[in-house]
């Protein structure tokens, strides 16, 4: 057998004391530089140092493919007292397969990944893979710029997808497409369409594919499905090689009971706390990290940190937030433990967001975190020195159930629905918000978002794109889950491409040519990106005509932050004048109060014939007229169909 020429070498070693102090503390966020596998040189014998963490364990080995996964011949050496096992094995590399043979102090005896691979085998199959994150970067432009891409000024209009079913290749057996074909068809499209981000459901390694990806195993590595780890790396360096920053779905508030995995690691409830109160999810079958142990903490950090700096990642949207804060969260009474004042905030998750992202910002500052956080927990997106969680941004789920609630109903019925459609303006400035049309309201019976609207097919269509026009009119950055901006009738299926035959059909092709429209007006007219988050940016002109259901609002740019006597007139070129009728009868001169005089342009309008609409418009545009209307000057006289847009542009004074 090869296993004999192979003999461990238990004193080389990657930790320093100030390695190990650093994980005891919680305050190491670069394990992935030290535990794991790590292909090396010593003595110039190339071999691949071990490390792992099992505090509880008397007997850690290393089986694999190149010693006939015998748990006997490759055993690894405690490092003293601190719970890690480490060695090093000449003549293995790249491209081996492994996983540690583990026996605890009670008896418990298992085979288990690791959970600092950087590669592992292709589910169903469990093991871990030697590999390294060496790759040769081309994104050094979007790096220096990046920061300008993430900010509160800047338009954030994000495309959210499922790798493997964004499109496949019907001709070979239905199958995704690798991460290196992906990379020019998606950012192809992304840029066809003006989006400026994409946001991937989780990539990291999962067993289960109908997770998709929620139920991770592999913290440190993405998918083998579609590639290696370089792989993916090229998809995300060609992505910003063409401008197009890149998101994806990072999930610490859980992880799966697989046995191969993080769960009962060495025997022990190690990464999970043991009392199932705390440590067991019902919602997801699934196990609770113990966010008071530190070297969880910075298992965890670790983890945001592989993917921000060795995967060049420019935000991490951060999973279930909700459940990591309350301790009695989808539980019932009896079912939880309290914290140590009795009540249900969860103290030591709390904690480890706080340092999550105050970590984050101190080493990557030109990065975002998004928090999906569907409770009214209070500064969500506000500095943890503050009082605040420390995230950069917030999902703004009430928006979206709100919105979605009042869009199901019946034209007929929406003015006793009115509330809906503004209530978020009460708090729209609480927290910085990211409106979500995600992959959450496509799934499990909820159906598509075109299916949810009420009415006839060519209402159906108008719908959604005054749904569309009314969200980039709104305060806040966007985001919109793939399969919606062409109108795909099925819902969502990981197991299936998107619709595109969908695109033959004039109504699809023009709710698409409209979703593009809106990403580039909302991209090129600072007044509808550069206070998304600033209550200066906004006015409402009208919001309680319930009785007609339209609202009328002005987008305002960074002008109005300048002075207290900054006036609209002075900055025509960046106030945006906005109108939403939410029936299908069209509204003839609809009177507006504005606040300046002039010619008004229109930008937009969702009823032109090129995005399937009838026509109903206002002929490109109008003079205000000096007639006081909305407790405002001058006054504008509109044709409403489902949707426009008015902008004063800068020859007004022209005009």
């Amino acid at each position: 057998m090869v296993a004999t020429l192979l003999e461990i070498n238990s004193d080389v070693t990657l930790l320093t004391e100030d390695d190990v102090y650093l994980f005891n503390e919680g305050s190491h966020f670069n394990l992935h530089e030290k535990l794991g596998a790590h292909p090396i040189k010593h003595n110039n014998v190339e071999g691949t140092y071990f490390a792992v963490w099992a505090p509880n364990a008397v007997y850690v080995a290393v089986k694999g493919d190149f010693n006939g996964w015998n748990k006997d011949s490759h055993p690894l050496k405690a490092r003293g007292l601190t719970g890690i096992w480490e060695g090093f094995i000449p003549g293995i590399g790249k491209g081996t397969i492994y996983k540690y043979h583990i026996v605890s102090h009670n008896g418990y005896e298992v085979e288990k990944a690791d959970p600092m691979a950087l590669a592992y085998e292709i589910p169903p199959k469990t093991a871990s893979v030697i590999w390294d994150s060496e790759y040769t970067w081309n994104d050094s432009e979007w790096m220096k710029k990046r920061g300008k891409s993430t900010s509160l000024n800047a338009p954030i209009s994000i495309y959210e997808m499922h790798i493997g079913s964004w499109m496949r290749v019907p001709e070979e057996g239905n199958r995704s497409l690798s991460y290196r074909e992906l990379a020019p068809k998606l950012t192809e499209y992304v840029q066809q369409m003006g989006f400026t981000h994409v946001e991937f459901l989780p990539i990291t390694e999962h067993p289960f594919y109908a997770s998709w990806g929620y139920q991770a195993t592999g913290y440190f590595a993405p998918t083998s499905r579609y590639g290696t780890p370089q792989d993916f790396m090229y998809l995300v360096d060609y992505l910003h090689q063409h401008d197009i920053g890149v998101i994806f779905d990072w999930v610490p508030s859980h992880f799966p009971n697989d046995q191969f995995a993080l769960s009962y690691f060495d025997g022990t409830h190690l990464y999970e706390h043991a009392d199932p109160r705390q440590g067991y999810h019902p919602d997801w079958n699934s196990a609770i990290f113990n966010y008071g142990r530190n070297e969880v903490k910075s298992f965890l950090i670790s983890s945001a940190f592989f993917w921000l700096e060795k995967c060049h990642i420019d935000g991490l949207r951060v999973d279930a937030v909700a459940s990591m804060l309350y301790l009695d969260y989808s539980r019932k009474h009896g079912e939880w433990v309290a914290n140590q004042y009795g009540g249900h905030e969860n103290l030591e998750a709390i904690s480890f967001i706080h340092r999550f992202n105050e970590a984050i910002y101190d080493r990557f500052p030109d990065v975002m975190t998004i928090a999906e956080e569907s409770t009214s927990w209070s500064m969500v997106s506000r500095p943890s020195y503050l009082g605040g969680l420390g995230f950069g941004y917030k999902w703004d789920m009430g928006w979206m159930h709100d919105t979605l609630s009042y869009m199901s109903q019946d034209p007929i019925h929406r003015q006793y629905h009115h509330r809906l459609l503004t209530f978020r303006m009460l708090y729209a400035y609480n927290e910085n918000f990211i409106l979500p049309l995600s992959h959450d309201e496509v799934v499990h019976g909820k159906g598509s978002l075109i299916g949810k609207m009420p009415g006839d097919y060519w209402q159906k269509f108008a719908n959604l794109r005054l749904l569309f026009g009314y969200m980039y009119a709104s305060t806040a950055k966007k985001l919109l889950f793939m399969g919606a901006e062409i109108g795909q009738w099925n819902e969502w299926n990981h197991d299936t491409s998107l619709d595109w035959h969908l695109l033959q059909y004039p109504f699809h092709a023009g709710l698409q040519k409209w979703v593009a429209d809106l990403n580039k007006v909302y991209r090129e007219v600072p007044a509808l990106h550069e206070l998304d988050c600033d209550p200066n940016g906004f006015e409402w002109i009208d919001c309680n005509d319930s009785e007609n259901s339209v609202v009328s609002l002005i987008r305002k740019g960074s002008w109005a932050l300048e002075t207290e006597d900054a006036q609209p007139s002075d900055h025509p070129e960046s106030i945006v004048l906005v109108v939403c009728n939410f029936t299908p009868q069209p509204r003839y001169d609809y009177r507006i109060g504005v606040p300046t005089d002039g010619y008004w342009k229109e930008l937009l309008n969702s009823d032109a014939t090129e995005y399937g609409g009838s026509g109903v418009g206002n002929f490109g545009g109008q003079e205000a007229q000096e007639i006081p209307c909305h407790g405002r000057p001058w006054m504008w006289s509109t044709t409403t169909p489902g949707k426009a847009i008015k902008e004063a542009p800068p020859c007004r004074f022209a005009a």
